[in-house]
């Protein structure tokens, strides 16, 4: 994302930065629960955290964001080092799952904002900023060898549906930036929260001959107190 003078720009440029440290961190713990070697984690911290965005800028046809500013890669490796210098801890698993939410959150405004800014159709920028959230932890989910979050009925795509439905609908009736940003935010994050606290999900199809649900984040746990990812 090229840097803007307006505030605008600026506030867009540093949040991008933000998400994509945020995320890239979720791919350094998903290695680290995988006990890789560090360039394994940053390999996983860099793919996580330029992933979805890369898709973004890709159909809508903007030049990919971190081609020409590599300082999105240099945002990821330094989250990577920060997890790899952690060591082991007890809490960092269950800290991929709070991360992700608040990367995943960021990323839906941010992704739908530019979308929006660069004159794409309300419909398809919120489609854009989901994107922007899913495509990254898709990846780190196939490469960690987790369950991908598209087949799992716990609440996440939902949460960045919301949030960027919630900040298209604000921008397009006329409301500032930053107000539509953290309504955009605090919607997909809270929702999301309330799904990992509660462990709430979506009802699945239950026709005849169809397994009973599983459990969702709230349900049973293996005894190493990690969460569902």
């Amino acid at each position: 994302m090229d840097v803007q003078l307006d505030p605008l720009g600026t506030a867009l440029f540093w949040l991008d930065y933000a998400a994509a440290a945020v995320f890239g961190a979720t791919g350094a713990l998903a290695a680290a629960r995988r006990k890789h070697d560090i360039i394994t984690f940053g390999f996983f911290a860099a793919i996580t955290g330029v992933g979805g965005g890369t898709l973004r800028d890709l159909l809508i046809g903007a030049p990919v964001f971190w081609v020409q500013r590599p300082g999105y890669i240099v945002a990821c490796l330094a989250a990577a080092t920060v997890v790899w210098l952690l060591g082991k801890r007890g809490w960092r698993f269950r800290a991929l799952l709070w991360l992700d939410a608040l990367g995943m959150a960021a990323y839906a405004v941010v992704g739908t904002a530019k979308a929006l800014g660069l004159g794409v159709h309300p419909f398809s920028a919120v489609v854009m900023g989901v994107l922007t959230t899913a495509f990254g932890g898709v990846i780190r989910d196939v490469l960690a060898e987790e369950p991908n979050l598209l087949l799992r009925r716990e609440i996440y795509i939902t949460a960045a549906l919301l949030g960027a439905t919630v900040f298209a609908a604000l921008q397009l009736a006329g409301v500032a930036f930053w107000p539509a940003g953290i309504a955009g935010f605090a919607a997909a994050f809270g929702l999301r929260a309330c799904a990992i606290k509660f462990g709430w999900s979506l009802p699945g199809f239950m026709g005849e001959g169809s397994p009973s649900p599983p459990a969702g984040e709230g349900g049973p746990r293996s005894g190493s107190g990690e969460g569902s990812r």
